[in-house]
């Protein structure tokens, strides 16, 4: 698959290119990601971190409040890898500090070692100090501390000259299914895309920047370089998914349909009878993409979707088998009724009287508490969340957004002892809040 790459020094988007060419300026680093994250994960590298000249800690973690992405760049203490961690990154990836003592502080899962290659010789410290390991010796070494690597061929980056094909392949066999990230010289046009699906094939991923961002390579070509199709019309199957993953129907998409998509951060499909469709061009039920994803078999792809309007059926419901279920359906009712409900109703009350709704929170809230079965605590649990979604929905929030704050939260690392606050009584001993390591 492709991963975007984004750059940061100074504050600005750049690519640096081996030394061989002036770097480039790619502009905005949060409004490139805004374009970026409709591919998937985003690599976030802080040049200055690397370099030893500061950092761009808090741009970056405004980025990650946003999007999925994997950050690297100086990350060479306990604490920096541990603030990325808990404020939502994927995965860090580690180069100076990439040594087994270092890395058995943290989740496999979460790291990737960077590897920078010179002439066959491993870099450091911002691609300044040259070491005596090889790249075969320090794969095998690190592998059973990361999840993966990060494999970077300075010669050749920003030159988009081509990626060294047979040694990529070499290092590929000799991780042993660790997954492996190639970077430097992604090359534009047909060759790039033909790259990325090969290198897909062997079980790799592309890192891009360059190429991407000087437009050789397109987004939509380079996210579908993988995929396949067994249908006659080489159409893609598409699943289409509200922003916590539940289904809403299923489309097809081409790279048309694909790349207007992108550009234009809304759902775009191929129909088979009609052609190029935009979701609620007609209809007023439109969609903003998110982003998009392809499966392990790379013959189907995922749109995580915000879907306004009645829904994404075109008989005006939710999804394309019913009007959806459970919380979705109540936040959806609640939202409605905060414009709709009558005067005099119970829940016009709730949304304007502010002596009523707090009151009634904390009643709930002591009233599941105090349960002692399971059927009490499912009917409490229900009436928390009720008037926990109407409190939300009456601040400006939603229930995409507290699903997102979960989302981010279980990539904490770090424990919280979570005591109760004085006059709430004290948790158990040992009890943690959160966190997964």
């Amino acid at each position: 698959m492709i991963v975007p790459s984004i750059d940061i020094l100074d504050g600005r988007a750049v690519q640096l290119r081996g030394n061989k060419y002036p770097k480039l300026d790619v502009g905005d680093p949060e409004a490139l990601a805004d374009k970026l994250g409709v591919a998937g994960e985003i690599a976030i590298v802080d040049l200055n971190a690397a370099l030893g000249q500061g950092d761009n800690k808090a741009l970056i973690k405004r980025i990650l409040s946003k999007h999925e992405c994997r950050v690297g760049g100086g990350i060479r203490n306990k604490d920096v890898a541990l603030e990325y961690l808990d404020a939502g990154a994927r995965r860090i990836m580690i180069g100076t500090m990439a040594t087994p003592e270092f890395l058995s502080q943290f989740p496999a899962s979460r790291l990737i070692a960077a590897l920078d290659i010179k002439q066959d010789k491993i870099m450091v410290e911002g691609w300044k100090r040259e070491t005596e390991n090889t790249l075969e010796s320090r794969i095998e070494e690190l592998s059973p501390y990361v999840s993966g690597f990060l494999v970077t061929f300075i010669d050749r980056e920003g030159a988009m000259s081509g990626l060294d094909m047979e040694k990529a392949k070499k290092l590929i066999d000799i991780a042993k299914g660790k997954w492996i990230t190639f970077a430097g010289g992604v090359p534009g046009g047909v060759e790039g895309v033909s790259e990325i699906a090969s290198l897909d094939a062997m079980g790799a991923d592309v890192q891009a920047g360059t190429a991407l961002a000087t437009g050789e390579l397109g987004l939509a070509e380079a996210f579908s370089a993988p995929l396949k199709s067994d249908r006659p019309d080489g159409l893609w199957l598409t699943l289409v998914c509200d922003e916590a993953g539940r289904l809403l129907g299923h489309a097809y998409s081409d790279l048309e349909s694909l790349s207007l998509a992108f550009g234009r951060k809304v759902g775009v499909y191929h129909s088979r009878t009609r052609g190029l469709w935009v979701k609620g061009e007609s209809s007023g039920d439109t969609q903003e993409l998110v982003r998009a994803q392809v499966d392990c078999d790379r013959d189907c792809i995922r749109f995580t979707v915000k879907q306004n309007g009645k829904g994404f059926c075109h008989l005006g419901r939710r999804n394309c088998f019913d009007d959806g279920y459970g919380i979705e359906k109540l936040s959806r009712t609640v939202t409605a009724r905060k414009r709709t409900a009558p005067e005099g109703s119970y829940t016009k009350r709730l949304f304007t009287d502010p002596e009523l709704l707090g009151p009634k929170l904390r009643e709930e809230s002591d009233e599941l508490a105090k349960t002692k079965t399971a059927q009490e605590a499912v009917l409490e649990a229900a009436d928390v969340i009720y008037f926990a979604l109407v409190k939300t929905i009456k601040e400006g929030g939603s229930l995409a957004d507290i699903e997102a704050e979960l989302e981010r939260r279980s990539y904490k690392v770090q424990r919280r002892p979570g005591n109760a606050k004085p006059g709430y009584g004290e948790k158990e001993e040992g009890e943690q809040w959160w966190g997964i390591h």
